[in-house]
């Protein structure tokens, strides 16, 4: 794609950081996690294209943050949604989508209860707030190989963005690693009958070995603690009923998003009712927790956004497609790696339908201005992919495409290794989203300074 102007994101840029901290609401999609020659906003989207606000056209792969499975304004999603709302969206008592919406959803899934949401925070910080009631215990443990739980003290106070979080707080959290039970077995030796729960993603893609989950699993239960399966990813992608399902495994608790409502904000905190219930009026000997009410957790048309995702899945191959889509454009990839000689600094990872790529440098060590390089290159080949998360509406012609700008721009890596990304990269790199600091003036470019 050539001749591409982003001006009016340019001088949306300058409006949005005036009023809004990070210029936007979600830190993943901030002007430092991309190239200076980038579309800022994006205007509208359908299927698996997307207009930015100067009009540019792109094949996109972001799916916001991997929340689209089905496609941008996906006509079944939409349809359902403003039929819905047509009605009202918000009531003093509950809506009977509510009702439909958990039906649906537990039958899907298989848990027994289910507590919507907005985000995924909520859902895994309600998780966690069950595991302490249940147990009385304080401790928790997430895997750190996994990058994000929640937006709460719980676990952002354990990152590099943990400034206003009580160090009594951050006490409160351990951790240990993927594929690595003796990393959980020797948490529970050094804390023993304080751990109220185990919070993991099922994977990152590559499979569990050695039935590390069903592990796990068992360990925690030796030790009197929740077994807890964040799905926000791995739902709605690695197979109907999450990735639970596919590995053969029963959590006690696990939460979902993202996909469930094909981007709009629904969550679900769902699991056994021997933990939920601590949430409802049925009596038990515990005390009862304030779990998940929210003014709009039961809002009706992300609801039925769900409740039309859900049966989308039912009815139509979307997990398969997203499968087969997924490995033809890693074989494009790859097979434009190869040809470049670029097997030793770039590589696509993950499973077929949730694929990233990673860029490392001469030495062979990740490089965030590779990255932005090669995110920027794509850009100009009408290619926007933060990831290469591929949803249902993604054509062949759309792979295609995709792989022909992979092929031009790893054209550019190739040069950049041979005389510095510098060379070739209009402005600063990107960063990672989890820094203490920001430098002096690391973004004055982007606002004409």
């Amino acid at each position: 794609m050539s001749h591409q102007s982003f001006s009016r994101s340019k001088t949306l840029q300058a409006r949005a950081h005036h009023l809004i901290p990070a210029g936007c609401h979600t830190y993943a999609k901030g002007l430092d996690q991309y190239p200076v020659l980038a579309p800022g906003f994006i205007a509208r989207g359908r299927g698996s294209h997307v207009w930015d606000v100067d009009g540019n056209e792109f094949i996109e792969y972001g799916m916001g943050n991997r929340a689209v499975t089905l496609g941008h304004a996906f006509p079944a999603v939409v349809d359902a949604v403003q039929k819905e709302i047509a009605k009202g969206c918000n009531f003093t008592r509950p809506s009977p989508i509510e009702v439909e919406c958990a039906e649906r959803f537990l039958s899907l899934i298989g848990a027994e209860m289910v507590k919507f949401c907005k985000d995924g925070s909520d859902a895994t910080s309600g998780a966690i707030k069950l595991a302490r009631a249940y147990t009385g215990r304080d401790h928790v443990a997430y895997c750190s190989d996994h990058p994000f739980f929640s937006v709460d003290d719980w676990f952002i106070g354990t990152t590099a963005m943990g400034a206003g979080v009580p160090q009594a707080t951050k006490d409160l959290t351990l951790t240990f690693r993927y594929d690595d039970l003796d990393s959980a077995a020797a948490l529970f030796d050094r804390y023993p009958g304080k751990i109220a729960a185990i919070i993991l993603e099922p994977s990152r893609g590559a499979d569990p070995k050695d039935g590390f989950l069903h592990r796990l699993k068992e360990l925690c239960h030796r030790n009197g603690a929740l077994f807890v399966l964040d799905e926000m990813i791995t739902g709605f992608r690695w197979a109907n009923g999450g990735a639970q399902a596919l590995y053969g495994i029963e959590p006690d608790l696990s939460t979902f998003g993202k996909a469930l409502g094909n981007g709009f904000s629904v969550s679900a905190l769902c699991g056994k009712r021997e933990f939920m219930r601590l949430g409802g009026f049925q009596h038990h000997d515990k005390p009862r927790v304030f779990l998940l009410s929210t003014t709009h957790g039961g809002e009706t048309g992300p609801l039925a956004a769900a409740v039309a995702t859900i049966e989308t899945y039912q009815d139509q191959p979307v997990i398969e497609t997203l499968h087969r889509l997924g490995a033809s454009l890693r074989e494009g990839f790859e097979q434009a790696i190869r040809r470049h000689g670029l097997r030793d600094h770039v590589s696509v990872h993950g499973r077929d339908c949730c694929l990233v790529f990673a860029t490392l440098d001469r030495d062979r060590k990740p490089s965030q201005g590779y990255r932005s390089l090669f995110l920027q290159e794509m850009i100009r080949g009408g290619v926007i992919c933060p990831s290469l998360a591929v949803c249902y509406s993604h054509t062949a012609n759309d792979i295609e495409r995709t792989v022909e700008a992979v092929d031009a721009s790893l054209a550019v890596y190739a040069r950049a290794l041979d005389d510095g990304f510098e060379k070739h990269l209009c402005g600063r790199p990107s960063q990672i989203v989890q820094r203490s600091f920001n430098l002096p003036g690391a973004f004055d470019e982007d606002f004409g300074a």
